[in-house]
C-alpha cells in the first residue's frame, strides 16, 4: 500500500533546503558557464576560418551524442590519472556546464543564420571589424531570436542537475535519496522533491513563454 506522511517534508526540512539550495547553486553557475562557451562555440560554428568550424564542430557532436552522465564521469573520475581530482560538486558543475553549451551553441548558431547577412556587410562597411561585428551586431540579435530555444536548455539544464547525485555532490536528489534511506517513504520523499523542481521549472516556462509571445509580437 502507498502511504504519503506530509511530516516528512516538516521533518527533514533542512536537508530538503541544503539539497535545493545546492542545486540552484550548481544551476545558476552552469547557465552563466553554458551561455558563454556555448555562444563562444555558436561563433566557431559560422567563423570565417576552417579550423574554428571544425573545432565547434566536433565539440557540438560530441557532447550532444554522448549521454551527460558519462560527461560528468570523465571530470569525476577521468582525470585522476593526470592528478586532477575534482569533488562532485565541481565534476557535475563542469560536465553538467560543458554538456548544457552545445545545445546552447546549435540555438545561437540557428540565432546568427537567421541575423540578415546584410548586418555583417553593414557593420563591416563602417568601420568594424570582423570581431567586433559580431560582438556587438550580430550576436545580440541572434541572442534575441534563440532566446526561447536557450530557456528550454536552461530549464533542462536545471532539471538534468539530478546527475550530481551519482557523483555524491550534496543536490536535491542526493539528499531526497538520504531522507528515502532514513524514512522509507519513497512516495512522499519524492513528491515533494518534485514539488521543489516545480516551484523552479514552472516559473520559467511561463517566463519563456511569455517573452516568445513578446519577441513573436516585436519581430
Amino acid at each position: 500500500m502507498l502511504t504519503f506522511d506530509i511530516n516528512v517534508l516538516f521533518n527533514y526540512w533542512d536537508l530538503y533546503m541544503e539539497g535545493f539550495l545546492n542545486t540552484i547553486k550548481v544551476s545558476l553557475i552552469a547557465l552563466v558557464a553554458s551561455f558563454l562557451l556555448g555562444a563562444l562555440i555558436a561563433v566557431f560554428r559560422i567563423a570565417p576560418f576552417k579550423p574554428l568550424n571544425w573545432l565547434g564542430t566536433i565539440y557540438v557532436e560530441i557532447f550532444r551524442n554522448i549521454p551527460l552522465l558519462i560527461t560528468v564521469y570523465l571530470f569525476y573520475l577521468g582525470l585522476g590519472p593526470l592528478g586532477i581530482n575534482l569533488d562532485g560538486f565541481k565534476s557535475g558543475t563542469i560536465g553538467l556546464s560543458i554538456y548544457t553549451a552545445a545545445y546552447i551553441a546549435e540555438a545561437i548558431r540557428a540565432g546568427i543564420q537567421t541575423v540578415p547577412k546584410g548586418q555583417m556587410e553593414a557593420g563591416r562597411s563602417s568601420g568594424l571589424t570582423y570581431n567586433q561585428t559580431m560582438i556587438h551586431v550580430i550576436l545580440p540579435q541572434a541572442i534575441k531570436i534563440a532566446l526561447p530555444a536557450m530557456g528550454n536548455q536552461f530549464i533542462n539544464l536545471f532539471k538534468n542537475s539530478s546527475i550530481l547525485a551519482v557523483v555524491a555532490a550534496a543536490d536535491l536528489m542526493l539528499m531526497s535519496d538520504r531522507i528515502n534511506s532514513e524514512t522509507f517513504l519513497p512516495v512522499s520523499v519524492y513528491a515533494f522533491t518534485a514539488l521543489l523542481y516545480l516551484v523552479v521549472t514552472l516559473p520559467l516556462s511561463f517566463v519563456m513563454l511569455y517573452m516568445e509571445k513578446r519577441l513573436a509580437k516585436t519581430s
